[in-house]
């Protein structure tokens, strides 16, 4: 299921430290020092603070903060990509001929490259995440803004939609049921996590079959047929007012 677009989640402009100031006065009638910092206080608060490189805020209420939820099919989380640590499997899965018919990402691993950072160095509309089953990488997803997006145009998008992309990586894992009760849970998990979202969106291909079907099984209900820049997709919709019937 291709993302309608890169998307982006962005960077933070550089901290730089002032050099030393003389005394001001205060608007409260007492003076003030402006101090110099270390030079290294920025990336020291980063640290400490969760703000550097590897956790930059996200538009969606901190997707690294989610932690793990309990499955039928066992504990599952999902985890911010690193690229550093998960291009290399990644990759992999996206040059599987069943995944890359649908997200075209097929290729040198500087394609997947590519399309991670157009993610991580952009605004934080969309988190690129690995899902891990009982600790193990076994899914790539992305987390998204979809009333941010360019998906938007093609639909009467409402405040704090939040799409979901996801690709299953092992062969051995497909055909199990894992998509349709992974679907169900991390729809709930945003469900849980962003009390200003009513609604989980989804487009997969209108040709990937087993994807709209396991969406139809994880409680999403298919709402029409769009037409996307690269494909024609079917909008699935999973509601928070019938979560609990669906």
């Amino acid at each position: 299921m291709p993302p309608t677009d890169a998307g982006a989640a962005a960077g933070h402009a550089p901290t730089t430290a002032a050099g030393p100031q003389p005394a001001t006065a205060g608007t409260d009638g007492e003076d003030t020092l402006d101090l110099r910092l270390p030079d290294d206080f920025g990336a020291l608060l980063a640290e400490v603070t969760g703000t550097g490189t590897a956790a930059k805020a996200d538009l969606l209420g901190g997707v690294g903060d989610w932690g793990p939820t309990t499955t039928p099919v066992g504990a599952f989380q999902l985890l911010p990509v690193r690229v550093e640590r998960d291009l290399p499997v990644i990759s992999r899965w996206m040059n599987d001929p069943a995944v890359a018919e649908f997200w075209q990402l097929a290729g040198a691993q500087s394609v997947t490259e590519a399309h991670l950072l157009a993610q991580l160095d952009g605004d934080g509309r969309s988190v690129p995440c690995v899902g891990l089953l009982e600790g193990r990488p076994m899914s790539y997803w992305e987390i998204y803004r979809a009333d941010l997006d360019p998906l938007a145009r093609h639909y009467p998008a409402r405040p704090h939609d939040t799409g979901v992309h996801l690709l299953i990586g092992g062969v051995a894992d497909r055909g199990r049921g894992l998509g349709r009760a992974l679907l169900r849970a991390v729809a709930d998990l945003v469900l849980d996590k962003r009390f200003t979202c009513a609604r989980v969106v989804a487009e997969p291909d209108l040709r990937n079959a087993p994807s709209v079907a396991a969406f139809l099984s994880a409680g999403f209900r298919f709402a029409a047929e769009v037409d996307l820049p690269a494909k024609r997709a079917a909008l699935m919709i999973r509601d928070r007012s019938s979560r609990d019937v669906l």
